[in-house]
């Protein structure tokens, strides 16, 4: 997760989410080079036939779902699975986490999931997104990154296709089933690149959030039918306040020969604190690299029942956001968050 997990090109080199990505570069304040316009929601419709509902469905095998998000996919072995035994036990409130794999279930280990998508070189990655409450049971929350580029929304390749969630993911397994993306949306901040603004600005100025839509499952249900959902909230961040985070990540930062495969779902708990370079991000200390992207910054979460209120979605590291390494930082939600909310809890099916 480096500067922000911002998304390469991968003909010249190889794709890193935002949030790890990265070169150190020198930034503007935060924000400066965000255009002052007024603030809105860009859309863009997905898999909306059930013929493109099953295509994207099948396209997404288990091998392919295993090595989404690998920097050379061509020579790189599928991942071993991670058979870390599931702990019954509730983690005791308040035990401070820097990254492990989550083995005590609950209402997140249905709710949050891997986010898969194709870039329009063909290349596959993946994020971490989460099932939220919403009028129409079928919300999915992630960061914009996640979903498209900086850039013109009507532009070939600009948005990201084949977009597929499935909650739970585990070792290449569907637990609950996969849902295809109906329909998503992002701030309008992403649209354009005035003045060479980059992804990094506009995330840095508190605008990396986006929504998703899921399609309904092939049995006809809602996904929070299935999943459940969690609570969310547009509040502002408190400095101390203990969050838990939770991600899909392909690598761990700092220690590159003990990295994450993207098998099973990453927790991190702590303390919240400001990015020295962003005080708009707020992080916690955290070894989650590129693929955790989108996941939920819980506050209030409950460990025995693996519930709590979404806050915020990871974003980047201290390469962009500065403070100590590792921390994983998160685009709080805000009112910009709000907006593409609205929009997508009353979206009809």
């Amino acid at each position: 997760m480096s500067a922000m997990y911002r998304v390469f090109p991968r003909k010249t080199v190889v794709t890193a989410v935002l949030l790890l990505s990265a070169t150190t570069a020198a930034l503007s304040p935060p924000g400066a080079a965000v255009a002052a316009e007024r603030d809105s929601v860009t859309t863009h419709s997905g898999a909306g036939t059930e013929e493109e509902r099953r295509q994207v469905e099948g396209y997404w095998t288990p091998a392919r779902m295993k090595l989404a998000g690998a920097l050379v996919p061509e020579i790189t072995p599928v991942p071993e699975d991670d058979n870390t035994p599931d702990d019954p036990r509730p983690l005791p409130a308040g035990t401070l986490d820097p990254g492990a794999t989550w083995t005590h279930g609950g209402a997140v280990d249905q709710s949050v999931g891997r986010l898969f998508f194709t870039f329009s070189d063909g290349y596959d990655g993946s994020c971490t997104a989460t099932v939220v409450n919403s009028a129409n049971r079928s919300a999915v929350m992630t960061a914009a990154h996640c979903l498209r580029g900086v850039g013109d929304p009507a532009a070939d390749g600009t948005w990201h296709h084949n977009l597929y969630f499935v909650p739970g993911y585990r070792n290449g397994t569907k637990p609950l089933g996969g849902f295809s993306v109906r329909s998503a949306a992002t701030s309008s901040r992403w649209n354009a690149d005035p003045g060479g603004t980059t992804s990094q600005d506009i995330a840095v100025a508190g605008y990396d959030t986006g929504m998703a839509v899921a399609n309904p499952s092939a049995g006809g249900r809602r996904i929070a039918d299935v999943t459940g959902s969690q609570r969310i909230a547009f509040t502002k961040p408190v400095e101390g306040e203990f969050i838990h985070t939770f991600g899909y990540p392909k690598g761990r930062l700092n220690d590159p020969g003990v990295a994450y495969a993207g098998s099973r779902m990453i927790h991190c708990a702590g303390p919240a604190r400001q990015g020295p370079k962003a005080p708009l991000l707020w992080g916690e200390a955290c070894d989650m690299s590129s693929g955790a992207s989108g996941g939920p910054h819980f506050a209030r979460f409950d460990p025995r029942t693996g519930t709590g209120t979404v806050v915020g979605v990871t974003t980047t590291g201290a390469d962009l956001a500065g403070g100590q390494t590792p921390t994983l930082y998160a685009t709080r939600l805000g009112d910009s968050a709000r907006h593409l909310y609205d929009w997508a809890r009353t979206r009809s099916l």
